[in-house]
């Protein structure tokens, strides 16, 4: 069994800290994905939002690919219980709160 261990750095300090666990040592990282959502040590969500944008574009270009000669009802239906639900997960950790993240997923 391999696992990966990582922390996030988020003040500047002149000294690096290192940490260890035994003798191994535990690596800094600028960002990570735990449960679905992209965290960076500056906690900025430019990644984030870029990644579920494209994962909710790829899931409704299926929807529209697969219910391509469904009515606009089946089409609604699709597109609430994927590409919507892409979009909403997560969204009280990193709650959209600039307008140019609000528009890019509008």
């Amino acid at each position: 069994m391999c696992s990966r261990l990582y922390y996030l750095g988020t003040c500047k300090r002149q000294k690096k800290v290192r940490y260890y666990v035994g003798a191994q040592l535990i690596l800094e990282a600028s960002s990570f994905k735990y449960s679905g959502i992209i965290t960076c040590s500056e906690l900025k969500w430019a990644d984030h939002v870029s990644y579920t944008l494209r994962k909710a574009w790829k899931a409704l270009h299926f929807i529209l690919r697969i219910l391509e000669n469904e009515n606009n009802n089946t089409k609604c239906l699709g597109y609430t219980a994927l590409v919507r639900m892409i979009l909403e997960y997560g969204g009280v950790c990193w709650d959209p709160y600039s307008e140019g993240k609000v528009s890019a997923l509008n």
